[in-house]
């Protein structure tokens, strides 16, 4: 089953700096149909302006995976990390027990990012950070696990979820395949382009809710660029 959630019709504020659609029920944006999709709680599709962003708050007991689409996002935490993040790379921050951090968009230009939380598989834990740059030409028509707590994903920025999140660039005609298991929930969503997934056209930003399918068979209508998050 897929049930597609057009851009346009996705929950959302916009707050000058920031301008967010929510995939999920988040903030102001509360439907309680639409919590989450499996471990998969939030999915944030943020555009920040320049020289603003978020001051330091706390978390805890999440996995808050940052995907940059265009510009750069820094980060700040109160374990002393300080990272600059760039389009197409990714990082992640396992809140654990508890930590505060700021995000800030410190480019003369608009910052674009997916903001993807996944709960944990256990609460607590001491909190961590890292930022990763996966070479674009490695994920050129094929998906790449950039973020991970399944074993055997050594290559991805490990997170405490049993869940991947994997990415891709296709261009227009290409097609990736990807083998699911049909008890898992999967969420696919183009960054940019558009795509036809087991027959289902998603267009850039929309979001492709995905359950009970043991493959995807992803083409790309125009060239693309998507994040496909696979979790319990």
């Amino acid at each position: 089953m897929i049930e597609l959630r057009p851009f346009d019709r996705l929950g959302g504020a916009d707050h000058g700096w920031l301008k967010a659609k929510h995939h999920f029920s988040f903030a102001s944006y509360y439907d309680p149909n639409n919590m989450g999709h499996g471990a998969l709680r939030v999915w944030n599709d943020d555009e920040i302006a320049p020289d603003t962003g978020f001051p330091p708050h706390p978390h805890r007991d999440m996995e808050i995976i940052t995907y940059v689409r265009d510009g750069a996002i820094t980060h700040q935490d109160s374990l002393g990390n300080k990272g600059r993040t760039e389009a197409g790379d990714v990082q992640v921050m396992s809140a654990g027990s508890g930590v505060r951090h700021s995000e800030y968009n410190l480019e003369p230009e608009t910052t674009r990012i997916f903001q993807i939380w996944i709960e944990p598989t256990q609460s607590g834990g001491q909190p961590t950070w890292g930022s990763k740059p996966f070479p674009k030409a490695n994920r050129s028509g094929k998906l790449v696990t950039i973020a991970s707590g399944i074993a055997g994903d050594n290559d991805a920025l490990p997170i405490r979820a049993d869940a991947r999140v994997l990415a891709t660039t296709l261009k227009a005609g290409e097609t990736a395949t990807y083998d699911a298991d049909k008890a898992r929930h999967l969420y696919l969503v183009p960054a940019v382009g558009s795509v036809e997934v087991n027959g289902v056209h998603v267009n850039a930003r929309d979001g492709a809710a995905i359950h009970g399918e043991t493959k995807l068979t992803i083409t790309a209508l125009a060239d693309a660029e998507l994040v496909l998050v696979d979790a319990a």
